[in-house]
């Protein structure tokens, strides 16, 4: 990173400025403070102003553990320094964090490729306006990026010298922190840790090696012993990250009905249109694509289920198992969609699908003749996001040192994603740190040196 900003001081100071006004017309134009975020937020003043880590009621406070700590602890730093519920200040905190993110992944390609490839991925992490996005909603997305970028960097120079060095504690505080923001950050640890092992195996030895990926994976997991003794203690329950259904322990979960979502739903608009909408929403059944429906019974008992739904706009035990049988008997005409076509349908919706759902635009912008500038847009952004994914496999070609830890990573955050009934395109924006920089292999057309294979007397510190 230092020989970037020595060497390319001009092209550094051009992407990041061309960045940080990126970020800020999403700040200003489309800030977006509602739902997960104002969750966020109420845990953390109770956290740190009233000793809760809970929700308020009209009877008190709360305790919970839907949410982990990660960022409810950014938003209560964040709260301290720049004032209660000033989430605005807190984007402009995300903002510089993101930049960081842009530079740590520039760092690791001049480094493991070249300065050019390290100027290249600059500017497409900084110009990248689907990471940008996100920095104007108070949420983990920004913060999990910059853990992903830094753990990549920490590896990279771990590598170089595998010793007990700065690097390794980064590398354990990166992993750490990214796994208490979201449950699914702990991947960023089952990419990395093996990688600590394999890649020094044979600069030091391997019982060496071995130990000191061990020691880095238990620092990891320390925050989580505090985390799972006091869920048990509170709540009463063993819960070492947190549960899959932002349920408490107690509070009903529609099996039922979550199991028959996952026999038709494939698109972001399914899961805004009808599955956010359970409980407190009437949903409409027109809203429903015909894949909800294999007969015309069917598709009575469904609306029948609706209406009853609809009713107290409460998803009710009762109900849910009748969604449940629905759900079996649609299983059990055709297991392959179940098992299997459904669920590459929804790993494609989030990995191409426009990356549009932060900003202003209808849930339906396909539909050309109720929004046209709509539909155009969203095209031309669908088109970029995949420009970037092609760049990226393109990028494969370039042997890029520490490829193979960046395609685990990749693999097993779509191996999770496949287990997922409710598509969202941002639970892929944690693969982009991987994308920018195979994507700046790709542009920078040279052949990669490997850093990480030279002898440790050669390399210069920075």
């Amino acid at each position: 990173m230092v020989d970037l900003l020595r060497h390319a001081t001009r092209h550094v100071v051009v992407a990041l400025v061309a960045g940080f006004l990126l970020r800020f017309w999403f700040i200003h134009y489309y800030p977006v403070v509602d739902g997960d975020s104002l969750v966020y937020g109420e845990i953390a003043r109770n956290w740190f102003w009233h000793g809760v880590y809970g929700f308020t009621l009209p009877s008190g406070i709360r305790p919970t553990l839907i949410r982990l700590p990660g960022y409810p602890l950014f938003l209560a730093v964040g709260f301290c320094f720049l004032g209660i519920d000033h989430y605005i200040r807190i984007l402009w905190l995300q903002a510089g964090m993101d930049l960081a993110t842009c530079l740590l992944v520039a760092g690791f390609a001049t480094r493991a490729i070249s300065r050019r490839a390290g100027v290249t991925t600059l500017y497409l992490a900084a110009l990248c306006p689907f990471t940008a996005n996100f920095v104007a909603s108070p949420l983990t997305e920004t913060p999990t990026l910059c853990c992903v970028a830094l753990g990549l960097y920490a590896l990279a120079r771990y590598t170089e010298r595998p010793e007990f060095n700065r690097w390794f504690w980064v590398l354990a505080i990166s992993i750490s922190y990214a796994a208490l923001l979201r449950p699914d950050g702990a991947l960023l640890g089952l990419a990395l840790i093996p990688a600590m092992f394999w890649y020094t195996r044979k600069r030091i030895s391997v019982l060496q090696s071995f130990r000191q990926a061990l020691l880095c994976a238990l620092l990891a997991v320390l925050p989580f012993i505090a985390w799972t003794v006091r869920n048990f203690r509170t709540m009463h329950v063993f819960q070492p990250l947190a549960p899959r259904y932002a349920a408490d322990p107690g509070e009903f979960v529609p099996h039922g009905w979550i199991r028959w979502i996952r026999t038709w739903t494939v698109d972001f608009a399914s899961t805004a249109e009808i599955y956010w909408n359970v409980n407190g929403s009437a949903i409409d059944i027109g809203t429903l694509p015909n894949r909800a429906f294999d007969t015309p019974a069917e598709r009575r008992a469904t609306a029948q289920l609706f209406a009853e739904y609809n009713r107290a706009e409460i998803m009710t035990p009762a109900i849910s198992r009748q969604f449940g049988k629905l759900a079996e008997q649609r299983i059990a005409r055709h297991p392959i969609r179940y098992y299997f076509g459904l669920p590459l349908a929804r790993l494609a919706d989030m990995w191409l699908r426009p990356r549009v759902s932060q900003l202003w635009i209808s849930l339906r912008w396909w539909q050309y003749s109720k929004h046209q500038a709509e539909t155009i847009f969203c095209w031309g952004y669908a088109g970029l996001n995949l420009g970037y994914l092609l760049l990226a496999i393109w990028g494969l070609k370039r042997r890029v040192p520490l490829t193979g830890v960046m395609v685990t990573y990749v693999a097993v955050r779509c191996l999770l994603l496949l287990t997922l009934e409710a598509p969202e395109s941002r639970y892929t924006l944690e693969c982009f740190p991987m994308i920018f920089i195979l994507a700046g292999a790709a542009l920078a057309g040279l052949r990669c040196r490997r850093v990480i294979s030279v002898p440790p007397a050669s390399l210069s510190p920075s």
